[in-house]
This record gives structure tokens, C-alpha cells and sequence, in this order.
């Protein structure tokens, strides 16, 4: 046993913290100045960055161009997003009781777009 060991310690990066903040100025621009409080329902859409290409893509492929473009698993944009979402939108991610996330068709700049409702 070590001493003084107190368990694992997560060591927030500065590019971490400089993502939390900018999320936390879009949620104030979008009028939100205080936590949702209680149980919330959150919907994301998540839109990768439309390649040059893409017409290019598009014509070759046209039912599936959009299969080829690089884009973040959802599973991993949801975790990076409600952690910096804790305390900012609602006051925990344990308050997220409806949870929902879709891929996008790229077309323009990559983005997120986050729905989130009281239910209260």
C-alpha cells in the first residue's frame, strides 16, 4: 500500500480547459446564465467538416459519399461535450435521464448542435 495514495486523480489539460470555457461563453451567448436544474432530455447533432471535395465524392457515391468523410465518434464528441456541459448547462451529467446523437451530412464547417429540455 502506498502511502499517502488516495486514489486515481484526473489531471485536466489546458486544451480541456480552454474547450470547457468556450463551450461555457456559447451556452451564456445562447441565454443561459444558470444551471437546468433536475432531470434533462439532450439531443446532438454532430456535423463533420464537408471536405473540398465533396462533389467529387458525392458524384461518385451518391448515396453514401458522406461514409468516407473523417468524423469524431459519437460516443466520444457525447463524453467531451457533457463534461464540459457539467455545471455550465445542467448541473451533472447523472442528470441526463434521455440521451440522443445523430451524424450529420457535412455541409460546411464541423460542429455540434446541442438540444437539451428540461423534464420537469
Amino acid at each position: 500500500m502506498l502511502r499517502g495514495f488516495k486514489g486515481p486523480v484526473t489531471v485536466v489539460s489546458p486544451e480541456a480547459k480552454a474547450y470547457k470555457n468556450q463551450v461555457a461563453q456559447a451556452v451564456r451567448y445562447a441565454g443561459f446564465r444558470l444551471p437546468i436544474a433536475g432531470k434533462v432530455a439532450v439531443h446532438l447533432q454532430l456535423y463533420p467538416k464537408r471536405p473540398q471535395d465533396w462533389e467529387k465524392r458525392q458524384a461518385a457515391d451518391p448515396l453514401s459519399w458522406d461514409q468516407s468523410v473523417k468524423c469524431l465518434d459519437i460516443d466520444n464528441a457525447r463524453k467531451v461535450l457533457y463534461d464540459a456541459l457539467s455545471g455550465v448547462l445542467f448541473d451533472d451529467d447523472r442528470w441526463i435521464w434521455k440521451d440522443s446523437a445523430e451524424r450529420m451530412v457535412p455541409d460546411g464547417e464541423a460542429r455540434v448542435v446541442v438540444s437539451v429540455r428540461s423534464l420537469r
